[in-house]
């Protein structure tokens, strides 16, 4: 694939005061949008694994094959086969998701002019432009013994902002923070809705997911003991990466999956899902039990034992610029981004 054919943002993103990433107008997208497939007639697709691909022309949907990438969008406009191209286009519905394993069939009977080798990928957050990002708080139970809390009763719920949204590669700017100063780190498991969710029962909550992706709830502890209320020293500008990679949910089992986060190389967690208090189908039946879950939002699971707040006072060192933190979850694949 020739260099002056497409070319790469290779460099991170700032996100300080960044808006959501959200397809741009006039992309091949839009073009489906009035011909899309009603959404509640599409099945939820299975045996994928997606991305979100910062590309010179815009935000593309990846489809993980190998060791390599399709560019759905590139695709796309040569096959026209009315796939969706964007993140945000799968997971509303909007172009023929039963299109994609025809549209990379034909991609791959062409050569490698529509992939991407995973080491040249550049990626945006694999949800672009969520309605809802709900978080779970305390939800390992040694988690809750290190930070000396009690057990909670019933899933502790709070929220970040589009503006939290990072990706992997991405920085967090905390050198520019003027009240923030305890720089914590907090791998998670992250649910992502497929359907619309209101009132379901837990039996049947994770049918309505559509897949499972690596995220991490970067958190200023200062600001989170503030007061009563956590969300401020968890919704800082870029504060909740996710990605690269988004991964349907038939090939997961989301309650036995081992998650690590390491810190300049050092592992700091290292645990499995299986120990969260409320599982996954607990977790969306509770939230659609209190609001509409609709497709592209999602849930931050909570995080394990490990985190800076949990050490003794004297061997609390925070986050500083210059730090790298990998958020690693078995199946999901490893977050990487750096402090600046």
């Amino acid at each position: 694939m020739s260099s002056n054919r497409r070319s790469f943002i290779q460099s991170s993103v700032a996100v300080a005061g960044a808006t959501a990433f959200v397809a741009a107008p006039g992309t091949a997208a839009a073009a489906h949008r009035s011909a899309a497939v009603p959404p509640k007639l599409q099945p939820l697709p299975t045996g994928m694994t997606f991305a979100t691909l910062r590309l010179q022309h815009g935000l593309s949907l990846g489809l993980k094959d190998g060791d390599r990438a399709l560019d759905v969008a590139l695709a796309e406009s040569h096959f026209k086969l009315g796939a969706p191209t964007t993140m945000d286009d799968l997971l509303h519905g909007r172009g023929d998701v039963s299109a994609l394993p025809r549209l990379l069939a034909k991609a791959k009977a062409s050569g490698s002019k529509f992939f991407i080798d995973q080491a040249q990928l550049a990626f945006g957050p694999c949800v672009t432009n969520p309605e809802k990002i709900v978080c779970v708080g305390l939800n390992y139970r040694a988690h809750v013994a290190e930070a000396n809390q009690k057990l909670p009763p019933v899933p502790i719920l709070f929220n970040k902002f589009n503006s939290a949204l990072n990706h992997h590669g991405g920085v967090i700017e905390v050198s520019k923070e003027r009240v923030a100063k305890s720089f914590d780190y907090e791998a998670e498991l992250v649910i992502v809705m497929g359907k619309t969710a209101r009132d379901v029962s837990e039996q049947d909550a994770l049918s309505y997911v559509f897949g499972y992706c690596t995220g991490h709830d970067f958190s200023a502890r200062d600001l989170q003991s503030e007061s009563s209320q956590w969300m401020v020293g968890k919704a800082g500008d870029g504060w909740g990466p996710l990605g690269p990679w988004l991964v349907t949910a038939d090939q997961v089992d989301p309650d036995n999956l081992k998650i690590e986060c390491l810190v300049n190389g050092e592992t700091r967690q290292s645990s499995n899902t299986s120990r969260m208090i409320f599982d996954c189908k607990k977790l969306v039946s509770f939230a659609s039990q209190r609001m509409t879950l609709r497709p592209g939002d999602v849930i931050f699971t909570g995080t394990p034992e490990g985190v800076i707040v949990g050490y003794p006072k004297e061997k609390q060192v925070w986050l500083k610029a210059g730090d790298k933190v990998l958020t690693r979850i078995e199946k999901l694949g490893e977050l990487e981004f750096k402090l600046t």
